[in-house]
Formats: C-alpha cells, structure tokens, sequence
C-alpha cells in the first residue's frame, strides 16, 4: 500500500469533485429536447409555480429521474469495478468480467424474446412492460451470482475464479445469441435498443427501489473498507490480521453482484464504467489506499456518468443518445493508458 497523500490534496479533491457533481447535476436538468429556462427550472424544484405546467411534468418526471438514476448508475458500477480490482488484484477486472451483467441481459432476452415482453408468476399475476424487464434481469444476475458463490466454494485461486466468471459470461451470450436468431425483427430491435443503455426509463414510482438497492449495496462496500486495505498486502497477510478471506471475497461477490444488477436491471448494461473510473480515481489520489480511494470512486463514478448523460442529451430535438456511444470513448483511452505505463504509475508500485 502506497503512503497516504496529503491530506489537504485530498479535501480539495472532494470538494473539487462535489462541486462538478452539483454543476453536472444543473446541466442534466437544464439541457434537453425542450429548452427550459434555468430560473423555471429552479422554481419548479422549489415548487413554486411556473410559466408552463408542461415543463413541470418535464423535470420532475423526465429529467429528476434521469439524472438521479445517471448519479445512482455511475457511483454503483465505479465502486463495483473498484472492489473486484482489489478483490481480484487485476487492473482489468470489471462488473462485467464476471458475467453478472451478461445474466441480467439473459434475462431480459428471455422475457423480450422468448416470453413476449411478459412474465407469469402465478396463475393470476402477469408482469408486463419494463417491470418485467426489471424482474428478468435481477433474476438472471441473481442466477449467475449463485454460480459464481457456488465456484467459490471450490476453486480457491482468485484468477481461476476470474476464469470461470468469463466462462459464464461466454455461456450467457451463447444463449442470448441463439435467442436472437430465432426471435422476430420487433423483438431483436427491442433488445438491441435496451442493450445500448438508457437512464431516461427509470420512472419516479421505480426510482426509490433503485436508490435503495444501490444505497444498500454501497453501505455494505464502505463497511468493507477495512478488509480491502489488507487485501492489498496479499491473502496471506490479510490473514495473519484477522481478515476471513472466504467470507471477504463471498462479500465482495455479493455486493459487486447487488451493484451490478441493480444497475443493469434498471439502465441496461452500461461499459466501461467500473473498468476505467477506478483507475481515474487513482490518479487523482495517487494511492490505493481505500479509506480515501472508495469515496473518490463513488464521486467520480457519479460525475463520469452525469456527464455522459449530458453528451447524450445534447443533441437536442434530434434524439438521445445511447449512453453506451459515449462511455468507451471515455473509458477506453484511460485504460490504454494504464496498461502502457503500469510500471510508472505509482499505485502499481
């Protein structure tokens, strides 16, 4: 572990990274199809009355949720990337690596192409639409995760672990694709539409399950704080300082997987966030010292995403783009850049 940087370069950091944050919120709340004055905007979120009742509705029911969800996606998905990174003590390992959000979008594919855009649970209760699509996902990652803490149990070698997460996640897109070429055109485009990511359909009603989820998901990294910092000194040592490695990494399995289907189920799947916001939130710190690293994270997390969002929206009455367009333009060069120069990179060191 790296020695803690100054303490003063940290607070500054934060404070630098709320300031955006709150900016980065403004702007999705400003910026859109409908042009809306930032003074009507702020008297409808102090709700006093405004000159149309139509961009009420716009920002409270379009735009709030879009960007809350955007935050939520973004702090979710870095903090997840972060946690397998140490728990797998691989740069490259992401919430993707272990097919989590290939076993949600299985399941979706499942309800989108196979069952029709529904699901029956009993015999007089049908789930439709995107609730339907939100069940299908969590189950798919609830699936995959349930293999993957089941491979624990017998393989003890995190990078064979890691293996047999990809194996999953090969085995996941085998199905889906087969599921594609059977489906019909409606159903293919549907599918494709939800696999490029979207935060805009995420509703008010849907909001607050989301925001618990994910709430509870990254209560629980925080409270790992302590065993990630030993992690970091090797399994063994973190064993000698009282670190359960078992329980740890079932724990960080749990918590990745939570994370990672909260969002996936909600937004689509969503790349290259966990992969690059980790490594951006070292080097602005410098260190991998988790006690500053994983709220750096989350912040970061929460900016790249708002921020992605805002590039999405920009484009105005011509459409939103699909948020997977904009993140590996902004995540691959940053991992291109960490792979070239691991060995001058102090927290590899």
């Amino acid at each position: 572990m790296n020695a803690r940087p100054d303490k003063l370069r940290e607070k500054r950091l934060i404070v630098l990274l709320i300031l955006l944050l709150v900016v980065l919120c403004a702007a999705n709340l400003w910026f859109g199809s409908v042009q809306i004055p930032a003074s009507a905007v702020w008297d409808i979120l102090c709700g006093r009355e405004c000159e149309k009742e139509v961009w009420r509705f716009i920002v409270l029911e379009s735009r709030l949720p879009q960007m809350i969800a955007a935050l939520l996606s973004g702090a979710a998905l870095a903090v997840a990337g972060l946690l397998l990174q140490t728990a797998f003590n691989n740069p490259l390992a992401g919430p993707s690596i272990l097919g989590i959000d290939t076993g949600a979008s299985l399941g979706v594919a499942l309800v989108m192409l196979f069952c029709g855009g529904s699901l029956g649970l009993t015999g007089s209760t049908t789930l439709t639409g995107f609730t339907a699509i939100i069940a299908g996902a969590f189950a798919g990652s609830i699936v995959v995760l349930g293999t993957i803490l089941f491979f624990s149990t017998l393989v003890k070698n995190n990078i064979m672990l890691l293996i047999v997460g990809i194996m999953v996640g090969y085995i996941t897109s085998s199905v889906i694709s087969l599921l594609n070429y059977f489906a019909t055109a409606e159903g293919v485009h549907s599918y494709t539409i939800w696999g490029m990511g979207n935060f805009s359909g995420v509703t008010g009603e849907q909001l607050p399950y989301f925001a618990l989820s994910v709430s509870v998901g990254l209560a629980i990294a925080i409270l790992l704080i302590k065993p990630l910092n030993a992690l970091l000194l090797g399994d063994r040592y973190a064993a000698n300082l009282g670190v359960n490695i078992k329980l740890t990494r079932n724990l960080l399995l749990i918590v990745t997987g939570l994370l990672t289907a909260s969002t996936t189920a909600f937004c689509g799947p969503i790349s290259f966030i966990g992969l690059a916001v980790p490594h951006i939130a070292r080097l602005l710190l410098g260190t991998s010292n988790h006690n500053t690293l994983l709220p750096v994270t989350l912040l970061c997390g929460a900016v790249t995403t708002l921020l992605c969002n805002l590039i999405c929206i920009l484009p105005g009455e011509s459409g939103i783009l699909p948020i997977n367009a904009i993140t590996p333009v902004l995540g691959a060069p940053v991992i291109i850049y960490v792979i070239i120069n691991q060995r001058k990179i102090q927290y590899f060191n």
